[in-house]
């Protein structure tokens, strides 16, 4: 079988050819293109002849799905499968696998960061300092004591819920089923709106679906205490990111902490978060760090290898 890994994956070339050798050993071929492109016709071009194409977190539209005749498994080298046209992989029978868990850690330290930058300041001040200015009007808070709201608790929001019980918050947590790994991560199960009622803090952390897309819009954000923070290291679509951008100029919220939009970066000229008070913006960074490039690269390979000798495993429900 031919398999094409379309885009880099974050780690060397030669770790790439190292992890490629037991499907080159076991007879197939596997070809790596270097470089990353959105454009519809080259995808199509890369894709030509493959059974198995590999991706990152680049689009793979329904349209190259359509036009890969030999195709059968698409591996993504992400948690999310969104930007992957299912729906032609549903039509075709095409087996889809993703590689959960590699950026738990990652995305749940972020989470935490992005909180403590923006409840400490960290960007007023670093402008400050650069300014000549000194520590007026940066006075900050603390996460000790405060009570925060995990919005999904699978396995990155109990990642968080764990980090932000060790800084001495209460760690509230809302999902559709409770969760015993919820549970044992210190994390109290509760309503939605106690929840948005009782944080100081709110992290979202669902996947992005047809029942997620613009879940998080104004009346939730309503619901919210006033002063409180809110965090998005999840998926930018999820949240009516005007009406967020409202909550943050009107003082309903004091400020928040975005690594997600509902496009990918660079974001256009006056997007509403770009230009909102207290809101600190990274580009959709969470997973972005050298451990979890490693994590994600050896449960991509080991995904092609185990579909390949009839074993699929992280296949996702289509």
């Amino acid at each position: 079988m031919r398999v094409a890994l379309l885009e880099p994956l974050g780690v060397p070339e030669s770790r790439i050819r190292e992890l490629a050798e037991p499907i080159e050993r076991a007879g197939h071929e596997f070809v790596y293109f270097g470089d990353k492109t959105a454009d519809v016709g080259e995808l199509a071009r890369r894709s030509e002849g493959a059974d198995v194409v590999m991706i990152a977190n680049n689009p793979y539209p329904a349209e190259v799905v359509r036009s890969a005749g030999a195709l059968k498994m698409v591996a993504v080298a992400f948690t999310g499968i969104d930007h992957v046209g299912l729906d032609a992989c549903r039509e075709r029978g095409v087996c889809v696998c993703n590689c959960a868990g590699y950026s738990d850690v990652s995305v749940a330290e972020l989470t935490v960061g992005l909180t403590i930058d923006v409840l400490r300041k960290v960007v007023p001040a670093d402008a400050a300092v650069r300014a000549g200015a000194t520590s007026a009007g940066l006075m900050g808070r603390e996460v000790c004591g405060k009570t925060v709201g995990i919005v999904g608790t699978g396995h990155i929001g109990c990642a968080a819920g764990r980090l932000f019980g060790a800084f001495g918050a209460r760690v509230l947590g809302y999902a559709r089923h409770e969760s015993g790994a919820a549970r044992k991560a210190g994390i109290e199960q509760v309503p939605l709106d106690e929840l948005l009622g009782e944080s100081d803090i709110v992290s979202l952390h669902l996947p992005l679906n047809d029942t997620t897309r613009g879940w998080f819009g104004a009346d939730k954000i309503a619901r919210m205490r006033r002063g409180a923070v809110f965090v998005n290291c999840a998926r930018g679509a999820i949240v009516d990111n005007d009406a967020l951008a409202d909550a943050l100029n009107s003082g309903k919220l004091s400020g928040a902490g975005i690594d997600v939009f509902d496009m990918e970066p660079p974001l256009p000229s006056g997007y509403a978060l770009a230009s909102a008070k207290n809101c600190v913006l990274t580009p959709h960074v969470a997973f972005l760090t050298e451990e979890a490039m490693e994590r994600r690269a050896k449960i991509e390979f080991d995904n092609v290898v185990s579909w390949l000798g009839g074993t699929p495993k992280n296949v996702c429900a289509l």
